[in-house]
C-alpha cells in the first residue's frame, strides 16, 4: 500500500514546484567544482569524480571547443545528471535528491521544507566542515587579534566562545528585522527551518551534533556568514604596517624624497592600474584638507600582537594571491547576440571543499549554484532562471587602524596598568574582551572604542596603542540580505543587481549575466571619513577623525556592458579613483591583462579558452619580460652564454610563456621558464635596490616583488607611455645603459643560479609545472596547478521570446 502511494505524492510534488521548463532549451549553464561535490571521511566516488573534469581542460590552454564545454563542465540547469538517489529525510513536503555526481535536487512545496532539506544537505554532505568550523566562525566574528580564524580550521584546532562572542552573533537577528524588515523575519524563519534540518540529519542518524554537541542554531548561520566574509570580504588594516614603512624610507631618504617613494610603494590609486570599468568613482587616498589626522610612527618601534596560540611574535602580512577572475562579453559583442560570462572565485583547494553544489526549487526559489558550508539555505554564487552572478575577492576599506595615545608611559604592548587612551580629550580605561578558549587557555585582549588592540608603536617618542575597526563588526549577517534576494531571483535588472549586492558589507566584485545584460557592482560596506586623513596611515583616535557614514550605492563601482562591450576581473583595481584596501596595492601590470587580445565577436567556447590560457601562462613572462627585453637592448651581453639565456626566454615567451608541464604537472619544456623564475629575484633587486639600497628588504617583506615596480620604471626609462610616474628613477637610478647593464647582470646571476642547480646543459634547465595538493591533508589526491577560479561557471542564456 506504501509503494502504491508514493507515485502521487511524487507527482503532487512536481505540480507544486517552479516548472524547469520555463527555462529556453538553448541555454548553455554549466559548472564545475573540484574535486567533488561529497566532502565526509570516508570518501565516496562522489568526492572525485569532478576533478578529472576541472584537470582536463587544462592542457587545452585556448583551444576550446563546445563539445569540450559540453563534456568538461556539468549541466546547471535544474535537472539531475545521470542516475539518482532519493535521500530519505523524514518529511512529505521536501524531496532530496542526488544524482550521479553527489549534486542534492532539493524540491520543496513549502518555503520551510525547502530550507529544512537544504539544512539535511549540508549536515550530510559537509558535517566536517560543520565540526571543524563551527566554534572557529565565532572567533572571526570576535576578531581576535593575531589570529587567522581559518587557520582554526585547517589545523582543528578547538575554539569555545565566550558568552561575550556568542552575544556577537545573537544580536544580529534583531539587525536583520531592523534593517530589512519582512524579509529579515523572512530570513530569520528561513535560518531557522534550516538550523532544524541539519539538527534532524544528526538526530535520525544518532549522532552527536557537531562541535560543541548543542543543537544548530540560526546563530551558527550568522557566524558562518562572518567567517566567509572574514576570509574573503575585508580589506584595508594594514595602516599601521604601511606607517613603519614610511617612517624608515623617510628616515633614509629624507622626509620629501622619503615620501615620494613610499607614495611609490604604496600604489594607490595608480591610474596605470588596469580596471574593471573605465568609469570614474571618486573614492580618494587623501580625504580632502591638509593632512593632520594621520600617523607616521617612529621607525622600527612597531610590535605586534602575537599569536595567542603560540605567543610568537608576528611578522608583516605576506601580500594577497590573486587568482579569482571572471569575463562577461556583453550581447552586442558576442557571436551568438546573447550576453555571455565566465565566472568563478578562487576559494582555495580544500577537502572538505568550503562550497558545495545544490540546486534549490521551492516556493518563490528557483536557483542552482554553490552554497557556503553552513550557509546553505541560500547561494552564495549561482544562477535562477533569467540570471547568473559570481563573486571576486575584492579587498575594499572596510577596516582601518586607529592610533590611541596612551594615558600612562611606557611601551611595548599594553599591560595592564597602561589600558587607558585619550579619547574625546579624556583618559578612557580600555575594556578587556573575553573570547573564549582556544583549547585550554582563556584569550581576553583589550579593546578600545574603535576595535581590538592589535599592536603598539610610538609616535615622536610617545606611547601608542593600534586598534583595528572593520564596518561589518557585529553586523556580519546583514550580508545574508544579499543572498536571500540573488536566490529568490529578485534581480531581474541591472539596477535591482545593484540594490540587492549592495546589501552585502563584505568588499567582492559581483558579475551579473542575464538574458540581456552584463553588469558589474562593487559591493562593500564602506566609510566616509573624515576631512585630513590619508587612508594608507593610521588615524588618530582622538575622537576627531570617525567615520561619517557609509558611501552610498551609486558611489560604488558598477556599471553595464562595460568598456568595449567586456567586463574583465582578475581581482584587479575596480575603476579610476577608486582606492581599494591599503593593505592591497593595484599598480600597471595584473593579471587581467593576460585575457587580451579578446576574440573580435566570441562564443562562449571562446571565452572559456582565453581564461584557460591565462591560467596557464607567466604573467611576469608575458606581460613584462618584453620591456626588460627592450631595456637589455640598450647595452650588451657581458658574453655568449648570458645572451643565450636570454634568447632561452624570448623563445618561451614567444610561445606563449606557457606554464603547463609535459607530463601533467612535470617540467615546462622550455629552459626560458627556469631562467626567468631563478632571474626574477636577481632582475627585481637591480630595478629597485639602486634606491631603496638596505631599505629593500622592508620594502619586500610587506609588497613582495611585484612585477609592477619593474614595468613602471622601466617604461618610464625607455620613454613609454606612462600617466603617474614614480617620484624618482630607480634602475641605475635613471641612467639607462647602467640599468640595462645591471639587468644582464641579473639574468647572468639567475642563469648561474640554474646551472647550480641544474647542471650546464640548458636540456636540463627545467621548472616543473607543479602537483597542487588539497588542504589540510585529509585526501592526498593531487592534480597539475593551474591559476585558475576553484568553482566555475559558465553562462549564455537565450533572450526570451
Amino acid at each position: 500500500m506504501l509503494r502504491r502511494l508514493l507515485v502521487p505524492a511524487t507527482l503532487l510534488l512536481a505540480l507544486l514546484v517552479p516548472s524547469v521548463a520555463s527555462a529556453a532549451s538553448s541555454d548553455i549553464a554549466r559548472f564545475v567544482l573540484p574535486p567533488g561535490n561529497y566532502g565526509g571521511i570516508p570518501t565516496t566516488a562522489q568526492s572525485f569524480d569532478q576533478l578529472s573534469l576541472y584537470t582536463g581542460l587544462t592542457p587545452l590552454r585556448r583551444n576550446v571547443s563546445m563539445a569540450d564545454v559540453n563534456r568538461l563542465y556539468l549541466p546547471e540547469d535544474f535537472r539531475p545528471v545521470g542516475a539518482t538517489t532519493i535521500e530519505p529525510v523524514g518529511r512529505n513536503d521536501v524531496t532530496v535528491t542526488y544524482d550521479s555526481y553527489g549534486i542534492p535536487h532539493i524540491k520543496g512545496t513549502t518555503r520551510a521544507g525547502l530550507m529544512y532539506g537544504t539544512g539535511w544537505v549540508t549536515a550530510r554532505d559537509r558535517g566536517l566542515l560543520l565540526s571543524f568550523g563551527r566554534e572557529p566562525a565565532r572567533a572571526a566574528v570576535a576578531d581576535i587579534p593575531g589570529l587567522d580564524a581559518f587557520s582554526l580550521v585547517t589545523s582543528a584546532t578547538p575554539f569555545t566562545p565566550s558568552a561575550q562572542s556568542e552575544a556577537l552573533v545573537s544580536q544580529q537577528r534583531q539587525k536583520l528585522i531592523n534593517a530589512y524588515g519582512a524579509d529579515g523575519r523572512q530570513i530569520i524563519t528561513d535560518m531557522t527551518n534550516y538550523a532544524n534540518g541539519v539538527n534532524a540529519y544528526y538526530t535520525s542518524h544518532h549522532q552527536p551534533f557537531p562541535g560543541t554537541g548543542k543543537p544548530f542554531t540560526a546563530d551558527d548561520v550568522i557566524a558562518v556568514t562572518a567567517f566567509i566574509g572574514s576570509i574573503f570580504g575585508n580589506g584595508g588594516g594594514s595602516e599601521h604596517e604601511n606607517s613603519d614603512l614610511l617612517a624608515r624610507f623617510e628616515k633614509k631618504f629624507g622626509v620629501k624624497r622619503g615620501h615620494g617613494m613610499w607614495a611609490d610603494a604604496m600604489e594607490a590609486n595608480d591610474p596605470d592600474a588596469p580596471t574593471t570599468t573605465h568609469k570614474f568613482f571618486n573614492y580618494p587616498t587623501l580625504t580632502g584638507g591638509k593632512v593632520r589626522g594621520s600617523v607616521v610612527i617612529d621607525p622600527g618601534s612597531l610590535k605586534l600582537v602575537p599569536d595567542p596560540r603560540t605567543g610568537a611574535a608576528r611578522d608583516m602580512e605576506s601580500p594577497r594571491r590573486h587568482a579569482s577572475n571572471w569575463q562577461q562579453v556583453a550581447a552586442s559583442r558576442s557571436a551568438t547576440h546573447r550576453p555571455l560570462g565566465v565566472m568563478g572565485p578562487q576559494l582555495g583547494y580544500y577537502y572538505p571543499e568550503i562550497v558545495y553544489q545544490e540546486d534549490l526549487q521551492g516556493p518563490g526559489i528557483q536557483a542552482e549554484g554553490v552554497s557556503a558550508s553552513g550557509l546553505g539555505l541560500y547561494l552564495l554564487i549561482g544562477r535562477t532562471r533569467d540570471y547568473a552572478w559570481s563573486l571576486t575577492t575584492q579587498t575594499g576599506d572596510n577596516e582601518d587602524v586607529f592610533a590611541e595615545k596612551l594615558c600612562v608611559p611606557g611601551g611595548g604592548r599594553p599591560t595592564r596598568s597602561t589600558l587607558s587612551y585619550m579619547y574625546k580629550g579624556q583618559c578612557r580605561k580600555m575594556t578587556i574582551f573575553d573570547a573564549g578558549k582556544l583549547g585550554s587557555k582563556e584569550i581576553t585582549f583589550p579593546m578600545t572604542v574603535h576595535g581590538p588592540i592589535i599592536g603598539t608603536a610610538t609616535v615622536h617618542g610617545r606611547p601608542y596603542a593600534f586598534a583595528r575597526k572593520r564596518s561589518t563588526y557585529g553586523q556580519d549577517g546583514l550580508s545574508i540580505g544579499a543572498l536571500a534576494a540573488m536566490t529568490e531571483g529578485r534581480a531581474t535588472t541591472p539596477q535591482k543587481f545593484w540594490k540587492y549586492a549592495n546589501r552585502f558589507g563584505f568588499t567582492f566584485n559581483w558579475a551579473y549575466t542575464s538574458r540581456r545584460f552584463t553588469s558589474y557592482f562593487a559591493s562593500g560596506l564602506l566609510p566616509v571619513r573624515s576631512r585630513g586623513l590619508d587612508r594608507r596611515l593610521p588615524t588618530l583616535g582622538n575622537g576627531k577623525y570617525e567615520w561619517r557614514g557609509w558611501l552610498s550605492e551609486l558611489a560604488h563601482p558598477h556599471d553595464i556592458g562595460g568598456p568595449n562591450s567586456l567586463l574583465l576581473n582578475w581581482n584587479n583595481k575596480a575603476a579610476p579613483g577608486y582606492m581599494h584596501g591599503d593593505d592591497d596595492h593595484y599598480g600597471s601590470v595584473q593579471h587581467v591583462e593576460l585575457f587580451g587580445p579578446f576574440p573580435k565577436h566570441p562564443h562562449i567556447n571562446d571565452v572559456v579558452g582565453v581564461m584557460n590560457k591565462a591560467a596557464t601562462q607567466d604573467a611576469t613572462g608575458v606581460l613584462v619580460w618584453p620591456i626588460i627585453r627592450a631595456m637589455l637592448r640598450k647595452s650588451h651581453a657581458p658574453n655568449a652564454a648570458t645572451a643565450n639565456a636570454v634568447a632561452l626566454i624570448d623563445n618561451w615567451v614567444a610561445h606563449g610563456a606557457t606554464t603547463n608541464g609535459s607530463p601533467p604537472g612535470g617540467p615546462i619544456p622550455f629552459a626560458g621558464a627556469a631562467l626567468l623564475r631563478a632571474a626574477w629575484p636577481h632582475i627585481f633587486d637591480a630595478v629597485m635596490k639602486p634606491r631603496l639600497g638596505n631599505q629593500l628588504t622592508a620594502f619586500e617583506n610587506l609588497l613582495g616583488r611585484d612585477p609592477s615596480y619593474v614595468d613602471k620604471d622601466l617604461k618610464t626609462q625607455l620613454g613609454r607611455y606612462i600617466r603617474s610616474k614614480y617620484s624618482v628613477r630607480y634602475c641605475g637610478r635613471g641612467n639607462v645603459r647602467a640599468c640595462a647593464r645591471s639587468l644582464w647582470a641579473a639574468v647572468a646571476a639567475g642563469r648561474a643560479d640554474v646551472v647550480k642547480a641544474s647542471g650546464p646543459s640548458p636540456s636540463a634547465w627545467r621548472v616543473n609545472q607543479g602537483m597542487t595538493s588539497f588542504i589540510p591533508g585529509l585526501i592526498k589526491t593531487t592534480f597539475p596547478s593551474t591559476n585558475r577560479p576553484t568553482y566555475q561557471q559558465v553562462i549564455s542564456l537565450a533572450p526570451r521570446p
